[in-house]
C-alpha cells in the first residue's frame, strides 16, 4: 500500500457533538429565558397594584345613542396624559388588542374582543390629536388618534389606530368640537 492511503486509513474522525455540553446549554438558555419572562411578569404585575387606585372603568350605558362615528381597527394601550412612556395596566388598560370604536352623544364605547371593554362619557373626554406613538407602538407622523379623557382624578391618554388611517382627522375634528360643545354649555 502506498503512504498516502495508509493515512487516510488511520485517521480517525473527530468526535462531532458533545452532546452532554449542548444539552447543557440548551437547558441554561431555556432556565434564563423563563427568568427574564417571569421578571418581566412580575413587573407587569406590580405596576398594575401601583395603579390600583384607578377607579373600575365604566360600562356603557345600557340604551346606546345613535352612533356619530364608529371606527375598526386597533388598541394600542392607555398612558398618563403627557406621559406617553407611563403604560397603565390597571384594569386591562395595558392589554393591545383589536377594537371597535362607537362614538355618541353620550361618549365612547370602546368595545375589544378579548379585552375589557370600558366607556368614556362625554363630561370626561378632554382632547383628541394625531400622535407618532405611545408606550410600547411608535408609527409615523399623525398615524396614531390619541384620546385625552378623564377617569378618576388622573387624566389618561388612550391610543388608537383606525384599518382605515384617513379616519383619523375626522375623528379629531368631531371628538374636539363635541369636547368644546360640552365645556360651553357646562359653563353657562
Amino acid at each position: 500500500m502506498t503512504p498516502v492511503i495508509l493515512l487516510a486509513a488511520e485517521k480517525e474522525s473527530a468526535e462531532v457533538t458533545d452532546w452532554a455540553a449542548r444539552i447543557g446549554w440548551v437547558v441554561g438558555l431555556g432556565l434564563f429565558v423563563a427568568l427574564v419572562y417571569w421578571l418581566m411578569r412580575e413587573g407587569w404585575k406590580w405596576r398594575g397594584t401601583l395603579q390600583s387606585d384607578l377607579p373600575e372603568l365604566p360600562g356603557a350605558p345600557e340604551s346606546p345613542a345613535a352612533a356619530r362615528l364608529t371606527m375598526s381597527g386597533r388598541y394600542h394601550g392607555s398612558t398618563t396624559a403627557g406621559q406617553w412612556l407611563d403604560r397603565i395596566v390597571a384594569h386591562g388598560l395595558g392589554t393591545r388588542s383589536r377594537v371597535e370604536l362607537t362614538l355618541t352623544d353620550a361618549g365612547l364605547d370602546v368595545v375589544r374582543p378579548g379585552a375589557t371593554d370600558f366607556f368614556v362619557p362625554a363630561g370626561q373626554l378632554r382632547e383628541a390629536r394625531l400622535d407618532k406613538g405611545i408606550a410600547g407602538k411608535v408609527l409615523t407622523e399623525g398615524g396614531l388618534l390619541v384620546v385625552t379623557w378623564e377617569h378618576g382624578d388622573k387624566l389618561i391618554d388612550s391610543g388608537f389606530r383606525s384599518d382605515r388611517a384617513a379616519e383619523h382627522n375626522e375623528w379629531v375634528e368631531t371628538l374636539n368640537d363635541m369636547i368644546n360643545k360640552t365645556e360651553t354649555e357646562g359653563a353657562r
